[in-house]
C-alpha cells in the first residue's frame, strides 16, 4: 500500500483510509466497474463505507489523475485506473473491455501524429492525450449509425 499512498502524495491528493481502498479495488480489477459496482467490490472489506464515499472518492481520484471517468451511451460512468493509452470497446448491455494490447496498438499507431493538435486547433479545447472507444451495437441496432 505504500505505492498507493506514494501515487497519492505524488498527485497531490489527501491520503484516507477510504480514498486507499477505493484506488485499490479500482486498480485490482480489469471491469471497469460503475460507482455502484466497486460499492459492492470495497463493501466486503469495508462495510461502513457508503456509496456517496465511493462517488466522492472517484471524483477526488479523477480530479488527481490517478483514474479516468468513463462517460458510456446511455449508462452510467465507468472508471479505469490503467492510464497507459490503450483502446476500450463498449459493448451493448455498458460494459467495456480493453482491446487486446497490439490490436489497441494497431489502431493507435493509425492515428496521425498531428491529429491531437489539429483538434485542438478546431475545436480551441486543450487535451492532455487522445484516447480511443470503440462502440459496439447489438445487431440491428446501428440503425443510422452504421458506418458512424
Amino acid at each position: 500500500m505504500d505505492h498507493i499512498r506514494r501515487a497519492f502524495r505524488d498527485a497531490g491528493l489527501r491520503h484516507t483510509r477510504q480514498r486507499e481502498a477505493v484506488y485499490a479495488a479500482l486498480a485490482a480489477t480489469a471491469s471497469h466497474p460503475t460507482a455502484e459496482e466497486l460499492h459492492e467490490l470495497v463493501k466486503q472489506d469495508e462495510p461502513g463505507l457508503s456509496l456517496a464515499t465511493i462517488y466522492n472518492s472517484l471524483e477526488a481520484l479523477s480530479d488527481a489523475g490517478l483514474c479516468r471517468k468513463l462517460p458510456c451511451n446511455g449508462g452510467s460512468t465507468r472508471f479505469d485506473a490503467d492510464l497507459s493509452e490503450h483502446v476500450h470497446v463498449v459493448l451493448p448491455d455498458g460494459r467495456v473491455l480493453d482491446l487486446p494490447p497490439e490490436l489497441a496498438r494497431e489502431i493507435l499507431a493509425a492515428v496521425p501524429a498531428d491529429l491531437q493538435g489539429r483538434l485542438e486547433s478546431r475545436t480551441g479545447v486543450s487535451m492532455c492525450g487522445l484516447g480511443v472507444q470503440l462502440v459496439a451495437f447489438a445487431r440491428g441496432e446501428a440503425g443510422d449509425n452504421a458506418g458512424v
